[in-house]
Order: structure tokens, then sequence, then C-alpha cells
């Protein structure tokens, strides 16, 4: 029986996919409509080694930069959800936040040019 850290190879296994799994289900459980399937990846040996969630990033609409802004949301939050995010979750949650922050602008430049008309 050969030991990975103290632990059988099952054991091992079981342990990995576990943390790995909660930690992609709890993007997912966030991300909701935007996350897509839990996918864990596994080494040589079996043995998982990494997860992902794909997540679909929003795209600045002009037309409707609330509809931007809270799609951006819900991807900072799926991104940040797990309770050890990687460097990989703050890279996309600054991605969306970068958006966000475009979307916001868009959103403040068109209610002062109708604050400008009305006053």
């Amino acid at each position: 029986m050969i030991l990975y850290n103290g632990l059988t190879k099952q054991e091992l296994i079981t342990k990995n996919y576990n943390h790995i799994y909660n930690h992609e289900l709890a993007h997912k459980s966030a991300g909701g409509q935007f996350a897509g399937a839990i996918s864990i990846e596994r080494d040589a040996n079996g043995i998982p080694v990494s997860g992902h969630v794909p997540i679909a990033m929003p795209v600045l609409d002009k037309n409707n930069p609330q509809k931007t802004i809270d799609h951006a949301n819900i991807v900072i939050r799926a991104a940040l959800a797990p309770s050890d995010p990687s460097g990989q979750d703050y890279k996309v949650a600054q991605s969306a936040q970068s958006i966000k922050m475009r979307a916001q602008a868009v959103k403040n430049e068109k209610t002062g040019k109708k604050l400008d008309l009305t006053a």
C-alpha cells in the first residue's frame, strides 16, 4: 500500500475530490444561470488535482448598462464564493469588476445627459 502524505491513494482521491468539488460547487451555486458544469481534472495516478466551472463573462451593453452591472455582480460573487479563492478566481473577479466599472460609467453618462436635458 503506497501512502501519500500519510493517506492511502483512495483516501487522497476522496479528500482531494471533496475539497475541489466543494470549491467548484460554490462557484456554480453563486453563478446561477451564467455558470456551466463542474469539471475536475485528475493526474496520471487518478488523483484529483484541480477543477473549474466555466462562467459567461458580462459584455458591455451600452443600451442597458444596468444589465451589464447586474451580470458582473453575479460573476464577481461567483468568483469569490469559495472560502479559498484561487489566483484565477481573483483574476475573473477583477475582469468582471473592470467591465462593471465601464458599464457604470456609461450609466452615469446616460443619467447625466438625461438630467441635463430636463434641467
